[in-house]
């Protein structure tokens, strides 16, 4: 076995994966591997559907593309490494690529936080100012909010994780985790790490508090403006446009605050991976299966597309 741990610098580190259940190991592959192909093959199908179809081609499903893409890629950060793990696998992986990987992860959660948001702002549009909807959500708008959220998500950490990179450490090189999470990195040193965690604190925050505030605000003006709607139909159908997303933001932000705000016990510890699993393989997972079974243009869709009926142009 690699020597993982070094008084000066440690160059690998070993992920442990699911070690503490051996006897599951090819179970949690084939559960892990299916929810992985579930997720790139539903959000892929969610992208081509959208690119394919001339009536899907407006604000709400590009940004739902946007998404789709997002939760391909943030999914694909943690899962092939943990399917190469359960399988046997090299399960070291050097500290650089830890960092790498780390980076990587906040970004793409930072984006998502950005992504919801606008997503959020183009519902309170369409819903509370109707007549202004295709000048205020114009082409040039959605394409800005796009880059923005992927620029924003992947600036925001840049600086926190050259700090991470920099700290000394001084325990053996092993992660109980099957990535490379923030917690458990920062576990390997024994510096004194008030400054690092209130860092963590106010660069989440910069991010994750206003976008939760802006997410929030628009929803309050959404839901006020469908109770005015006189017709229960009215209602219903203002309601149905923004059910998907609603149901994404309560299942994205709820993880993470149950993830990051509970209370640092070393009970809670054995609950880190199977929340981390929630995040990083079911969300993912589960969104184009909500934007998809709830929708129902992209239900249209799917069935003309499924019935060989030719597309509108």
């Amino acid at each position: 076995m690699k020597n993982f741990y070094n008084n000066s610098h440690i160059t690998e580190l070993l992920l442990l994966g699911f070690s503490e259940v051996p006897d599951l190991q090819r179970s949690l592959f084939v559960v892990f591997f299916l929810t992985y192909l579930l997720t790139v093959y539903g959000n892929l199908v969610i992208i081509l559907v959208i690119c394919i179809s001339h009536e899907l081609h407006n604000p709400m499903y590009f940004f739902i593309s946007n998404l789709a893409f997002l939760d391909i890629s943030y999914s694909s950060v943690t899962q092939p490494q943990l399917l190469s793990i359960l399988m046997g696998g090299p399960s070291e992986i050097s500290f650089a690529g830890c960092i790498i990987q780390l980076y990587v992860f906040m970004s793409l959660a930072c984006t998502e936080f950005v992504s919801l948001t606008a997503m959020s702002y183009d519902r309170y549009v369409a819903i509370c100012k109707p007549l202004h909807y295709t000048t205020l959500m114009n082409k040039k708008v959605c394409l800005l909010l796009a880059a923005t959220s992927w620029a924003v998500g992947f600036l925001d950490p840049l600086a926190h994780t050259v700090v991470i990179s920099q700290l000394p450490l001084c325990k053996p090189g092993i992660l109980d985790h099957f990535y490379c999470d923030l917690s458990v990195v920062l576990n390997l040193s024994c510096v004194d790490k008030f400054f690092i965690e209130i860092m963590t604190y106010v660069v989440g925050s910069v991010v994750a508090l206003p976008a939760f505030l802006l997410t929030l605000t628009s929803y309050i003006f959404i839901i006020s403006s469908i109770f005015k709607i006189s017709s229960s139909a009215g209602r219903h159908k203002a309601f149905s446009t923004c059910a998907s997303h609603l149901t994404v933001v309560i299942l994205f932000y709820g993880s993470v605050l149950i993830m990051h705000m509970r209370p640092s016990s070393q009970n809670l510890r054995a609950q880190d991976k199977p929340l981390s699993v929630l995040y990083t393989a079911i969300i993912p997972m589960l969104n184009p299966l909500i934007y998809s079974l709830r929708n129902k243009d992209v239900k249209k869709v799917l069935l003309k597309l499924t019935t060989g009926k030719r597309l509108s142009k």
